[in-house]
């Protein structure tokens, strides 16, 4: 009977141990520290990366050993190439592009296999004409959650308080479905927009947000929707009430057919952060089905707080990262507290969220939204600030919030965590992704000098799991999970650093 138990307990054991797997890329001496790069995904059966450094351009071909089978140079691409998205399906990945020739910016697309062959000619998609040299991201490309809608948009002003928004909708086939443009008027000087966003229906839809002043938070809220099949969006106006706002996140909720906004709120200017205000928009009777305004309590400040916060402040410092609709027509907000300090200037939420092209978003009068705290996508290289002026990052404790179909909170749980690095904040930060019972961080911790890379799980019910620290991770490598990318249910590429090069690991659990 005892040695039943015994063999019962290494079976468990080994399962427990095979259940985690990690793979690394070898060291390739192209690709310096300062390389851009993009996690396309899983093509094809295999893992395709793309690489740019300076006028290189490549694709990157990895088994599922993450060893390189392949790397294609894409020398089909001209000078001046200013952005580069992608857009990945299980057989191929769509390569989206903008380029300057003269002074005609173009966007391009080209489809690609996952041997990193080229399965069309380039296409041009649109052109405009710049009033320069300057290289602008004129074009935006976004695409639905099935991925059966691609669209490309750009907003132009005509003068100050005028904008023409022009879209492409196209299906996953890049077949033009419908091409419109509208002008939008703004009533105040100060505004910002939110994130664009086209649903598995082609529908359009971002924010308009107001400000009385350029250094005050957000006081009205209008959401700017078009259907797939129109030309001309309609307008719904919100009513904010006593509330004022913070940085307002949208998503849409494609089970539901529903739209759903948030944003932490302030009872008063300049005051302290209260809550979370959430409104959900039905789109087939184009009216808000629930309007929600959740006051954080001291026990939920307490949770949140860092380790010298205070209760009243501990949420100055969050920033929503994330909202995830159920199909029952709840959905989960996570958010992240983050903040940096130098010996020139001291933190200021508002330079945070507004004080870069969010706020004065015109290069030569185009807009082009930019993600401040980017979760996958192309990679910033590190040198981005002056050593002379020495800037830590901060980062700390994550909150998720679940709310029911009712808008009312059913649950919440704390990730605790602290992190913190000089002069960049590519290794803090976390990254997340879905298995569909439970979701998943993955973030570095700082070790006795070492960054170690940390897991937790959060079950549909709240429960938190904390993993112990991650088996097989060699001390030579350091990870960038914030730029990291899910390709499969349990799989996730990362990003890592090896002395000055960058490489990359796949983890499976």
């Amino acid at each position: 009977m005892k040695n039943t138990i015994l063999i019962l307990l290494l079976v468990l054991m080994h399962g427990m141990l095979s259940a985690q797997k990690i793979s690394y890329s070898v060291i390739d001496k192209e690709d310096l520290r300062d390389m851009n790069f993009e996690i396309i995904g899983k093509v094809g059966g295999n893992y395709n990366v793309y690489k740019n450094f300076k006028n290189r351009h490549d694709i990157c071909i990895y088994d599922n050993e993450m060893v390189m089978k392949n790397r294609i140079r894409l020398d089909f691409l001209p000078d001046r190439v200013v952005n580069v998205e992608f857009i990945s399906y299980p057989d191929f990945c769509y390569m989206i592009y903008q380029y300057q020739k003269r002074n005609i910016l173009h966007c391009s697309m080209v489809k690609i296999n996952g041997d990193g062959k080229l399965m069309t000619d380039p296409v041009d998609l649109d052109t405009t004409q710049t009033q320069g040299l300057g290289e602008n991201k004129i074009y935006s490309v976004i695409n639905s959650d099935d991925k059966k809608k691609i669209m490309i948009f750009k907003v132009k002003r005509q003068h100050e308080r005028n904008y023409e928004i022009t879209s492409l909708l196209y299906d996953n086939q890049m077949s033009l479905i419908n091409k419109s443009g509208f002008n939008l008027q703004t009533n105040d000087r100060e505004w910002s927009f939110t994130d664009f966003l086209v649903d598995n229906d082609g529908d359009f839809i971002f924010g308009r947000c107001g400000r009385t002043g350029s250094r005050e938070y957000i006081n009205k809220l209008d959401l700017i929707y078009k259907k797939a099949d129109q030309n001309k969006p309609i307008v719904i106006t919100l009513q904010l009430k006593d509330k004022t706002l913070d940085e307002v996140k949208l998503k849409f909720d494609n089970y539901n057919k529903r739209i759903v906004a948030t944003s932490l709120y302030y009872k008063q200017k300049r005051g302290n952060i209260d809550g979370l205000y959430s409104i959900i928009w039905d789109k087939k009777n184009q009216e808000i089905v629930k309007e929600t305004s959740f006051q954080f309590n001291d026990s939920l400040r307490l949770d949140a707080k860092g380790e010298n916060g205070s209760l009243k402040t501990a949420f100055n410092d969050h920033f929503i990262r994330q909202i995830i609709p159920t199909q029952d027509g709840g959905f989960v907000i996570t958010s992240e507290s983050y903040f940096s300090s130098s010996k020139a200037n001291s933190w200021n939420r508002f330079d945070y969220l507004y004080g870069n092209s969010m706020m004065y978003p015109y290069d030569f009068g185009y807009y082009s939204p930019l993600n401040r705290m980017s979760y996958g996508g192309m990679y910033d290289p590190f040198n981005r600030f002056s050593q002379n002026n020495l800037i830590r990052h901060s980062s700390e404790n994550i909150m998720v919030f679940f709310f029911g179909s009712d808008g009312k909170l059913q649950w919440s749980n704390t990730i605790r965590k602290t992190q913190y690095d000089d002069n960049t904040d590519s290794y803090i930060s976390f990254v997340l992704f879905n298995t569909g019972n439970e979701l998943r961080f993955l973030f570095n911790q700082k070790e006795k000098r070492e960054l170690l890379l940390n897991s937790a799980t959060i079950d549909g019910d709240g429960k938190l799991k904390r993993q112990p620290t991650l088996k097989n991770l060699s001390r030579d490598y350091d990870f960038l999970p914030k730029f990291g990318k899910q390709v499969g249910l349990r799989q996730i590429i990362l990003p890592c650093m090896y002395k000055n090069y960058i490489c990359f690991a796949k983890l499976e659990f």
